[in-house]
């Protein structure tokens, strides 16, 4: 019974993270998650992981400006799967502070 929970979570991630990626192409044609580009996830990767992150880039908070913050509320519920990818998800709910970016995000 536990590993038919367990996979379907996977399952439901799985079709979750198709959804998403189905939404989530520019209007470019360039490849996106929840509105920012590959660029722009690579350039807020050091202010959301390891002991000592750096302050956010400006590529960082300009990418981060133009995320979809509900899209990314809904990873925030599978911290698991952040952390998995050296995310954490505590220190990327602090960025849209500290870009200045206006409202604190509330998931």
């Amino acid at each position: 019974m536990e590993a038919y929970k367990k996979l379907v979570v996977i399952v439901a991630l799985v079709l979750l993270a198709l959804a998403i990626e189905s939404e989530a192409l520019l209007v470019n044609n360039e490849q996106s998650f929840c509105r920012m580009t590959k660029e722009g996830m690579n350039a807020c990767a050091p202010a959301v992981s390891g002991q000592n992150p750096l302050p956010p880039s400006a590529l960082c908070c300009s990418a981060l400006s133009m995320a979809d913050f509900q899209c990314l509320c809904l990873f925030k519920k599978y911290s698991n799967l952040l952390s998995a990818y050296g995310i954490d998800p505590n220190l990327a709910m602090q960025l849209p502070a500290k870009c200045n970016l206006g409202q604190p995000i509330r998931c």
